[in-house]
């Protein structure tokens, strides 16, 4: 218990400083010490209440609705009929694709390079990298990549990427949730257990949104995504 709490509150903190990363770190961290399907179970309510919190912070929630419905659609397909194999306790190399996901998605936000904008392409990409997301997700229980990177591709402005990064999470949050229920061989979401993580995370929020005041955003990012790498790799290669 102590170890959960611990884990999201550093997770909310990282959340509050630069809007995302709850589930990267949190995932990353607690499959150190369970199995990573127990890990993605205990994510659900706190990135779900989180995700949501994020979502309707800004005025643009039709409009990204509107613009991103077929990304959506493609995290639940991709989420729900993955052709990968699912989260779980069996799947031996769960743990190192988390790792090799969690290494890109910090090289990536250290290079921090902006895809080109889809352009005319957006209509049928983004069911694309929706469905690409989602594969990842029920694999891994991350739902970063590509996910992230496409969305600033999209050349949105500041609060509108905040809003479409929480709607994109929030869906992913939702699939994920219903891909762990539907295997009636698995019993790991603790929602129990779920609901008591949400309380250091928020509080990690509280906290990193007054950090983010205090410290230089672009120095806790670097410090951020170099331990990610770090403990992609680490789990990688275990």
């Amino acid at each position: 218990m102590i170890t959960i709490i611990l884990i999201f509150l550093l997770a909310g903190v990282v959340k509050g400083v630069i809007g995302l990363g709850l589930p990267t770190i949190s995932m990353g961290l607690l499959t150190i010490v369970m199995a990573p399907v127990s890990a993605a179970g205990l994510l659900i309510i706190p990135s779900l209440v989180t995700n949501i919190w994020q979502l309707l912070i800004g005025p643009a929630f039709f409009n990204l609705i509107k613009r991103l419905w077929g990304f959506i659609v493609g995290i639940f397909l991709g989420t729900l009929l993955s052709v990968l194999p699912g989260l779980t306790s069996t799947s031996s190399w769960t743990e190192t694709a988390l790792g090799i996901i969690l290494a890109l998605y910090g090289l990536w936000g250290l290079v921090a390079k902006k895809l080109p904008s889809p352009g005319n392409s957006e209509k049928w990409l983004s069911p694309v990298v929706g469905y690409i997301t989602g594969t990842i997700t029920a694999a891994t229980g991350v739902f970063v990549i590509p996910a992230v990177p496409y969305l600033q591709s999209l050349q949105l402005n500041k609060n509108d990427l905040v809003q479409a990064l929480g709607l994109a999470f929030t869906a992913s949050t939702i699939a994920l949730s219903i891909h762990l229920s539907w295997d009636s061989k698995l019993n790991h979401v603790d929602y129990y257990l779920s609901a008591i993580a949400l309380i250091p995370a928020l509080i990690g929020m509280y906290a990193g949104q007054y950090l983010r005041n205090v410290i230089s955003e672009r120095v806790f990012r670097r410090c951020f995504f170099t331990g990610l790498i770090a403990l992609g790799v680490y789990m990688a290669m275990k």
